[in-house]
């Protein structure tokens, strides 16, 4: 899965915790004003939250039904009264069709990440934590899934699954969990080796509680930071099968299954077909952006 967006070793490094107390509130201070500062992370995560928020009121705000079809109106053009955004294939109003799809989209871009940041998480801080024969088994296992692309590995797993949603959201779980387990794992091992956790074994500890305590609080900003771009990447892959017939099947409104459904229509009403392509780009461009402004926002060595 080398094609995923950022390398994982980049972003594992030092953590606030290994500050001082003091320390720490005045690093997550810091971190909320560089947010504050950066109008471009912010101008995203706008973008972002109208998306999100839209999906959530889609049963409020969208015009008309999304799945009611009209022979009569199919393909009419962006701008045709009534219709803001024009009408696809079946005569389905299209704004109506990609509100409702930004729920689809959302959520197959979403869930995943959260499942594998559960997952891969949790076993790259046990990995990591333990060290010798455990951190050798644990990662050995998922450099398996990391030797294959991820789109590659997406589209074998949910093909042998038989496509659906339920398919498309396993198949990119199991594609994520592996370099969210790298992140976690290496900044596990780094954290092992600190003055603090070195205190809590002394102090008769349990591994358990160290790991609760000190390490997940440690290995979390990292692992959050890398997850957030992993939603942009989740969103363009689950498009990607819907496209090809193995996620979101129709007629549920997704904007990849949309654009499949859409292409036969491109020379008659180019613009209206590519809405649903624009929609992803925007949606997967701010999801990468925010996470760059993350990144820099929460880089403790600026």
């Amino acid at each position: 899965m080398s094609d995923l967006a950022t390398s994982p070793d980049a972003l594992a490094g030092p953590t606030p915790e290994t500050l001082p107390r003091d320390g720490r509130r005045s690093y997550w201070a810091a971190v909320r004003e560089r947010l504050s500062e950066d109008r471009v992370t912010l101008a995203f995560m706008t973008v972002i939250l109208g998306a999100v928020g839209a999906a959530l009121l889609a049963p409020w705000i969208a015009p008309y039904d999304p799945y009611a079809t009209s022979m009569l109106a199919r393909l009419k053009p962006v701008g045709t009264e009534g219709h803001p955004l024009g009408t696809d294939e079946l005569g389905r109003d299209m704004l109506s069709r990609l509100i409702w799809g930004a729920r689809t989209s959302l959520l197959m871009g979403i869930l995943p990440v959260a499942i594998a940041i559960v997952v891969g998480g949790l076993l790259g801080v046990v990995a990591g934590f333990m060290g010798g024969a455990v951190n050798m088994i644990v990662m050995r296992i998922m450099d398996v899934f990391y030797a294959f692309p991820s789109v590659l590995l997406a589209v074998a797993i949910s093909g042998t699954l038989g496509g659906g949603m339920g398919s498309g959201l396993l198949a990119l779980t199991l594609v994520f969990i592996p370099s969210l387990c790298r992140i976690a794992e290496t900044a596990a091992s780094q954290i092992r080796g600190h003055d603090f956790v070195d205190a809590a074994r002394a102090s008769g500890a349990p591994a358990r509680s160290i790991i609760l305590t000190h390490v997940v609080g440690n290995v979390l900003p990292p692992v959050l930071i890398y997850a957030s771009s992993l939603i942009s990447v989740s969103i363009l892959l689950a498009a990607g099968l819907s496209f090809l017939g193995l996620g979101v099947s129709p007629p549920t409104a997704d904007w990849g299954q949309m654009l499949s459904s859409l292409r036969q229509g491109i020379y008659v009403a180019p613009l209206v077909c590519a809405l649903p392509g624009i929609a992803i780009l925007i949606v997967s461009l701010s999801f990468n952006l925010v996470s760059d402004g993350l990144r820099q926002a929460m880089d403790i060595k600026s």
